[in-house]
This record gives structure tokens, sequence and C-alpha cells, in this order.
């Protein structure tokens, strides 16, 4: 009678599965809580933006706008705006780093912190120089500070940047959005899709009065405040999907 014994496990001699380890479907909450913090501190700053923001008449020079632009309002709002555009890329790579690596997610990060470096020295103009030239507006009355405030903003390099910028904040936030959807199922699928019709509608919204402003940025915040409760709900991703 011939006995057999099955082989110990730690026999180096047994064969063991070839291949990478499987994914994990789950995210630490430390990350999810950090993406989470991100987006709602840059909801809270698109909000607060256009809230604070003075909202004068720059149809012609007056010692009014000389004054709301001179003001610490001024100074605070536009911090805001350059805080919330600065904190975007860094936003995007939290979330993304909650999804399988894909071509779209890697894509969003690069765009986002691209069209932030665009954006961002023409909001340093629009805090200090014009600040500045309207407060010197205010003591010494030369209406001539509108003209030379107009030559700030429009100036072609400038307006250039600014816009190139702003456009690849709206591809990043589409590519976040695409990274998202194919990563979730069901109804949360839809939670990065506000956030991304949100960054393609920064540019054309700031040729529109204080109420369209003031609306878009109270539909940015919700957006962005959306997004961060479903990275908060969503503990992980279907493994293996390339975003």
């Amino acid at each position: 009678m011939i006995t057999h014994y099955a082989a110990s496990s730690t026999d180096p001699s047994v064969a063991r599965p070839s291949g990478p380890p499987p994914v994990a479907t789950t995210r630490p909450a430390s990350s999810r809580r950090a993406a989470a913090t991100a987006l709602g501190a840059l909801g809270a700053l698109v909000v607060l933006f256009p809230a604070l923001r003075p909202w004068p008449s720059e149809a012609v020079a007056t010692p009014e706008l000389a004054r709301a632009m001179a003001s610490d309002r001024w100074i605070v709002a536009h911090l805001c705006g350059a805080a919330a555009i600065a904190l975007w890329p860094y936003a995007a790579a939290l979330v993304t780093r909650l999804l399988p690596a894909g071509r779209a997610a890697r894509a969003a990060v690069v765009t986002g912190g691209a069209g932030a470096a665009l954006v961002l020295p023409y909001f340093g103009a629009e805090i200090f120089a014009i600040h500045e030239l309207a407060g010197r507006a205010t003591t010494t009355w030369d209406p001539a500070f509108l003209d030379a405030i107009d030559d700030i903003r429009l100036q072609p390099v400038a307006a250039t940047m600014f816009a190139s910028g702003l456009l690849l904040l709206a591809v990043s936030g589409v590519l976040l959005a695409v990274a998202w959807w194919r990563a979730q199922d069901g109804a949360a699928r839809w939670a990065a899709v506000p956030l991304a019709a949100a960054l393609v509608l920064f540019l054309p919204q700031f040729f529109a009065g204080e109420p369209v402003r003031v609306a878009h940025g109270v539909l940015a915040g919700l957006a962005a405040w959306l997004l961060a409760a479903a990275v908060v709900r969503t503990p992980g991703t279907p493994a293996g999907r390339a975003v």
C-alpha cells in the first residue's frame, strides 16, 4: 500500500501562480479624505470669488469704480479665484490616484497644471496691478486709469495666455470626468460631469455680468462638493479598468 502525502505549501518546489498580483479595488480612506478635502476647499473658493468681488459698472471710469478696484474686497476675492485655480491640478491629481491608471487620468493632471500655470500670471496683474492703478486714481482723480486697466487686460500675450489656460482647465475637467466615468458604475458615473461643465463654462462666463458670474460660482462650488461627496462614498473602483 502506497501512501501519498500532500506537499507543504512552504515547499519551494511547489508551483505557484504566475503573473502580477491582484489589483486592489479599494483605496485607503485617508486618500479619499484628502481628495474630498481638496475638492471641498476648491468649491468654497470658487463660490467666494464672485460673491466677494465688488461689481460696479466698468462701462465708464467713475470714482465708485476706482474705490471698488482699490478695496480690500477686490484683493481678497481675486486671491480666492487664484487659489481655486492653483488648487485644481492638485485636487485632480488626488482624485486620479483613486482611479486605475490610464491616459485620460494622467492627461487631466497635466492639462490642469499647464492651464493653471498660464492663468495665474493674469490673476496676479488683476489683483495687484489693477488694484494699484485704481488706488492712485482715488487720490489723484484721473479717469484715464480705466484705459490703463484695459491695456493690461487686453495685452496680447497676457490675454492669449489667459484664454489658453482657461481652455486647458476645461480640457482637464472633461478628461477627469471621462476617467471617473470609465472607473465607476451606475449613477456614480455622473459625479464628475457637473464640475467638468463648470470648467468648460469658466471662460465664457467672464463675458457676463454679476448675476451670471455669481450663479456660475455657486454652481461650480456645488459641482465640486458633489464630486467630493462621491469620492467619500465610493470606496474603490473596479479592478483592471484603464481610464
